[in-house]
């Protein structure tokens, strides 16, 4: 299975990727982990990236699909990914859905986790506690949710009229969120 896994940020995207991943078959692919690596190594892309992420935007689409296009690339993600933070933008569907056709490889399906804002502020502020991250303050959260529905959730509408998307409640504790995914995905 081929799958995308959205929401914003703090909707337990990453955790319960990581798990959907392993039950699929395929590496989870995320690009927040892209990033923070790049930013890490100090690479050329990182170091662009790390402007961005820091100011609470969306990385440019040509650095974010060059990234995914590599990963993508590896033999463990050729029959089955879980991708994670990706695509975002309709630019970055295009060249996701490019790069898939060419490999004769659909999304299979789009899982969006919702999440009440107020819950993702409270759980992001616990993350930033826990292990601190550039992009864990409440006001670049706040204007992360912003960006993200502005840009990203008018996608979600794309992947519904396909019938690609499952949208599911993403409170609870995380085996209740990985039950309604299973169920939802008939895994």
């Amino acid at each position: 299975m081929r799958l995308l896994i959205m929401g914003p940020p703090g909707a337990g995207k990453g955790t319960q990727a990581v798990a959907l991943a392993e039950r699929v078959g395929g590496p989870h692919i995320s690009t927040g982990d892209l990033f923070r690596d790049n930013i890490k190594r100090r690479t050329e892309l990182g170091v662009l990236a790390e402007k961005f992420i820091a100011a609470g935007e969306y990385v440019p689409d040509a650095v974010t699909d060059a990234m995914v296009r590599d990963r993508l690339a590896e033999p463990d993600a050729a029959s089955a990914f879980v991708l994670d933070g990706y695509p975002r933008t309709a630019r970055q569907v295009a060249a996701l859905y490019d790069l898939l056709d060419a490999r004769g490889a659909p999304v299979d399906g789009v899982i969006e986790l919702v999440v009440p804002d107020e819950q993702l502020v409270a759980r992001i502020r616990r993350r930033s506690a826990d292990g601190g991250r550039l992009d864990d303050t409440d006001e670049v959260v706040r204007h992360r949710l912003a960006v993200y529905s502005e840009q990203t959730a008018p996608l979600l509408r794309a992947y519904g009229d396909r019938g690609l998307l499952h949208r599911l409640d993403g409170t609870g504790d995380l085996e209740e969120v990985r039950q309604r995914i299973d169920f939802a995905l008939g895994i």
